[in-house]
């Protein structure tokens, strides 16, 4: 199923959670909005449209580091001495290389590393394993442990430290039914979907 589909589903889950609850206006658009990014959290694992949206472009990325690499060579022969020198030179061309290998796939790593130490410097738990979360997504397989209950209870975890900071009604629910709805539209429960779901990696491989 394609991510608009999956956001479509997680903004109804969000309005019904909203709705039943009976929450004011901007708490509706709070939970409309959590529905819906839970939804696409799961596609992490691939180049989706939630992905696109929290990394940066790697051409900026590369472009960046590779100034600051140039940069410190420059200053490193101007302003080093001895060791300190090619110390200097060396990282800057360390970088550089680094820079020319770096694909949009490894953007996805760097954010979760952002987001890691946003979490450790605002002391919210929430942030920290959602860091935690991304760089693991960045790295598996698609439709393999973010699509499985192991990535659902992980996923728990994010959604529960979450409502405790925002403490509004429905934030716990919006993210982790949002994020049911999308390993369920992704099953072989319906008929359209050739390929499954793991759902319960890493014990067993058969997809549902």
């Amino acid at each position: 199923m394609n991510g608009t589909t999956h956001a479509a589903i997680g903004t109804v889950t969000g309005f019904i959670i909203a709705n039943n609850l009976q929450s004011p206006p901007t708490e509706t658009a709070l939970l409309v909005s959590l529905g819906t990014i839970s939804a696409l959290i799961p596609d992490l694992d691939i180049d989706g449209k939630l992905r696109g949206k929290i990394t940066l472009s790697h051409k900026l990325f590369r472009t960046i580091a590779q100034v600051i690499g140039v940069l410190l060579i420059i200053y490193s022969f101007y302003e080093g001495v001895g060791s300190k020198q090619w110390i200097g030179a060396g990282s800057g061309f360390a970088l550089l290389s680094i820079s020319i290998r770096l694909k949009q796939k490894h953007m996805l790593t760097i954010t979760g590393l952002g987001v890691i130490i946003g979490g450790v410097a605002l002391q919210e738990q929430w942030l920290l394993l959602l860091g935690i979360y991304v760089i693991i997504a960045s790295f598996v397989a698609h439709r393999s442990y973010t699509h499985s209950i192991v990535g659902l209870l992980f996923f728990g975890f994010i959604a529960y430290y979450l409502d405790q900071s925002l403490q509004i009604k429905g934030v716990y629910y919006s993210c982790l039914i949002g994020y049911i709805t999308h390993i369920i539209a992704d099953s072989k429960f319906l008929p359209f979907n050739k390929r499954g779901v793991k759902l319960f990696l890493p014990f067993w491989n058969k997809e549902f």
